[in-house]
């Protein structure tokens, strides 16, 4: 179990509830933005793309143009997957397993929480998975 909590209050009160809520609202909302942008931005280069006959293997720049195209591609792909997180987090709040490591059933620091919100475990069943070990 990590320290800073109580299994008493792994829920959350309705104040934390509510700031929880709040922040994930407000991450979900700048998540929405940034794919907007980058769906603009996408749009934009197979727009440009279409316009100019390039032939990406044989021009100076194609490499260059295709692995820019590669690239946002993939920042777009993570978007998505960040706003994914964000909804399951939301849902986990509605639920009130927000505040609950996945892996052990302990509860989740709430400071880990403000500093990454998509969480699902505890601080100690992250580090036991990032060295490769098993989670508590």
């Amino acid at each position: 179990m990590e320290s800073g909590t109580s299994g008493s209050d792994a829920g959350g009160s309705p104040a934390r509830r509510r700031a929880a809520t709040e922040a994930i609202d407000e991450a979900r909302a700048g998540s929405a933005r940034l794919i907007e942008s980058l769906t603009r931005l996408w749009d934009d280069v197979v727009e440009a793309s279409a316009l100019v006959a390039n032939d990406d293997e044989h021009d100076p720049e194609g490499a260059t143009v295709a692995f820019e195209r590669a690239q946002l591609r993939d920042v777009l792909k993570q978007a998505h997957a960040d706003l994914d997180a964000l909804e399951r987090a939301a849902e986990r709040i509605r639920t009130g397993d927000y505040w609950i490591c996945e892996h052990c059933g302990g509860p989740i620091a709430p400071e880990r929480l403000v500093a990454r919100p998509t969480a699902r475990t505890c601080i100690g069943c992250a580090a036991d998975a990032a060295a490769g070990g098993a989670a508590r």
